[in-house]
């Protein structure tokens, strides 16, 4: 079966103001879009630095990153690989109204300090608690992962079927379905944009690795070294999501 993402429209993000969720990047994307209709930002114009931007407002470089990426979704701004941030709208052209309250995905680094949190301390638990039949099902995941290391869609998926079998091993079906609800979250267009701009072979590889060095903390039964190596794996890729634009 083939997925169709489908982004949303314009009023999915922006909408009134005042209703905006409490989220950094959804606060900022609405600043900066109030700053390209006032003018200050005209089209054709680079943006300034992520650092500039966070300076200015208070917030994150990686809020930046989300609320550029929740702005390029919309058409308003461009992304352009080793070059900048451009405002894209033609001249003339109606503005949409600013980002609202109805966006309820969370940002990409948001769910992944989470998962962070969360699943370095649930691997360390299955470390302790995995029977032979978990290890099974790891491993068959993980050599999934490996055949399938240049087919981005299927590794993914034996990606996700690692992380919900470590959640079962600990034995502990909340962990489990908790593990399961953060990777659905994952499907968002946000999710899905960043990873088009930041998502690699090399990620894919370093991943691979990464997803071996937890896999023999949990055959060893090493609570600390899973926890680690796990902990390690998903700074990885925040790291990986931060860095400059390509």
């Amino acid at each position: 079966m083939t997925l169709e993402l489908v982004h949303p429209q314009p009023e999915q993000f922006f909408d009134n103001e005042d209703k905006l969720h409490d989220r950094a990047y959804l606060r900022l994307a609405a600043s900066v879009h109030k700053l390209i209709k006032q003018g200050e930002f005209l089209p054709g114009q680079r943006l300034p630095s992520e650092r500039a931007l966070a300076d200015r407002f208070g917030v994150s470089r990686t809020a930046v990153r989300e609320a550029i990426i929740a702005l390029e979704l919309q058409g308003v701004v461009e992304v352009r690989g080793g070059s900048g941030i451009y405002v894209c709208q033609a001249q003339g052209a109606a503005v949409p109204p600013l980002p609202g309250a109805r966006e309820t995905g969370v940002g990409p680094f948001e769910l992944l300090r989470a998962r962070c949190l969360i699943e370095s301390e649930v691997a360390a638990v299955a470390a302790v608690s995995r029977k032979d039949a978990d290890l099974d099902r790891l491993f068959a995941a993980l050599k999934t992962m490996r055949e399938q290391l240049h087919d981005k869609a299927a590794n993914e998926a034996a990606d996700v079927q690692f992380h919900v079998h470590i959640a079962e091993a600990s034995g502990n079906s909340v962990l489990r379905r908790t593990v399961q609800g953060l990777r659905e979250q994952e499907r968002g267009p946000l999710w899905t944009q960043i990873e088009q701009h930041f998502h690699s072979p090399e990620l894919r590889q370093k991943s691979q690795e990464d997803h071996q060095q937890i896999f023999a903390a949990i055959v060893a039964g090493q609570a600390e070294a899973a926890r680690l190596a796990m902990r390690a794996h998903l700074e990885q890729v925040i790291c990986e999501f931060a860095q400059s634009w390509r």
